[in-house]
């Protein structure tokens, strides 16, 4: 049964949407530059994850770069669902994505009908969203029996490189903070775990996750890995000029042992790749 979100999901979505709104575009045009070691991007790792799936659909969409990835996997039915306007205002603008079904919504409560996708995507959107279990049954819901649920979530920086130092240095201002300008509370911690994940999911008829972390890394010039981290993380936008001023003189100091003799600053991070297929009622009644 689908009930109305509570107050804290409704705060949390409400940042969410406005953040997305004043930025459409930017968080993916980062990511598409966070590059593993075999040259794919994760939007490309979770596209091939999935290659073959005629009917997609993607839940937080955002600005529809995924969904490029997909139409170009041989994706022939594409849907996107998403909180923010701007970004889908973005994706509307792709040529690519003309004959999308490209809705603004929550993930809690889909309009679509019952087995419409052979496959459902969430790249590091999933982690984000209030209310998962309504989420997953929306997503049973939708999925043909042995369709298949993809999910990235973000696994933390790798030590000793530019994100970790950035979040070293970051954490303390943005503990900081008054209460009325910190980011709420945005998701379910479970879903950042493997068993978080099949905690959440095995109930509504999923297999248990398989699991693969992967490294991705952004690296440039001490000021391009500012830059790129500086954009990303939304806890960045409430700190004050002077703040982030103060962390860009800290950063661009203490991240000089890090460069390497070409001047180029690693900077990786894990995304890990889960992955799951909705049982059919034979399965699970067997």
């Amino acid at each position: 049964m689908i009930t109305a979100p509570s107050a804290a999901a409704t705060a949390a979505e409400s940042y969410l949407r406005a953040r997305h709104d004043l930025t459409p575009g930017l968080q993916s045009e980062g990511a598409e530059l966070l590059l593993a070691a075999d040259g794919r991007s994760s939007y490309r790792i979770m596209a091939d994850t999935v290659a073959g799936a005629r009917r997609v659909l993607d839940l937080g969409c955002a600005d529809g770069w995924l969904l490029e990835r997909l139409a170009e996997a041989g994706a022939e039915t594409l849907a996107g669902i998403d909180l923010s306007e701007g970004e889908l205002a973005f994706a509307r603008r792709r040529p690519a994505l003309a004959g999308a079904d490209l809705r603004c919504g929550r993930a809690q409560q889909l309009p679509y009908a019952d087995g419409s996708y052979d496959a459902v995507v969430s790249h590091m959107a999933f982690m984000l969203m209030s209310d998962v279990e309504q989420v997953v049954a929306e997503v049973a819901r939708v999925l043909v029996p042995g369709g298949m649920f993809a999910v990235a979530v973000g696994g933390g920086a790798v030590k000793g490189e530019a994100r970790d130092l950035f979040m070293t240095l970051a954490r303390p201002l943005f503990r900081a903070r008054s209460t009325e300008s910190q980011v709420p509370e945005l998701g379910d911690r479970r879903t950042r775990r493997r068993e978080g994940l099949d905690e959440i999911l095995v109930p509504h008829g999923f297999e248990p996750v398989s699991w693969e972390p992967v490294a991705v890394d952004r690296r440039g010039t001490p000021e391009q890995v500012w830059e790129m981290l500086a954009g990303m993380l939304y806890d960045m936008h409430d700190l004050g000029e002077e703040q982030v001023a103060q962390l860009h003189d800290r950063f661009m100091t203490d991240s000089q042992s890090l460069v390497a003799p070409d001047g180029i600053l690693p900077c990786g991070m894990w995304i890990n790749h889960a992955t799951t297929r909705l049982r059919s009622a034979q399965q699970i009644h067997a």
